[in-house]
């Protein structure tokens, strides 16, 4: 958000609220360093590879990704929960080319 000086947010709180979730998203913050994140389709093609430095934000919602770090790197990872660990994930056997 952007507001003007002086702008206020009404107190407020959120209600329970029942929700189904289809896929976990999540967003992470790169607090420092340096990192590459592969992204793929959901049929595990690569398709594209960003380099994300300090104060960078994604956001994953939809597909598959991975994670090189190109430097030492401090990030926050933000996913909406229930999260199921490694019960929530599949793995993507990527080739030596970059192909599946």
């Amino acid at each position: 958000m952007k507001r003007p000086s002086g702008h206020e947010i009404e107190p407020h709180y959120h209600k329970d609220v029942v929700r189904e979730v289809e896929r976990t998203q999540e967003v992470l913050v790169i607090r420092e360093g340096k990192v590459r994140v592969d992204i793929y389709d959901d049929d595990e093609r690569e398709i594209e590879s960003l380099t994300l430095e300090d104060g960078d934000v994604i956001l994953l919602a939809a597909g598959g990704h991975g994670f090189e770090m190109l430097e030492e790197t401090e990030m926050v990872e933000v996913k909406q929960g229930p999260y199921a660990g490694e019960d929530d994930k599949v793995h993507i056997t990527r080739s030596e080319s970059g192909d599946t």
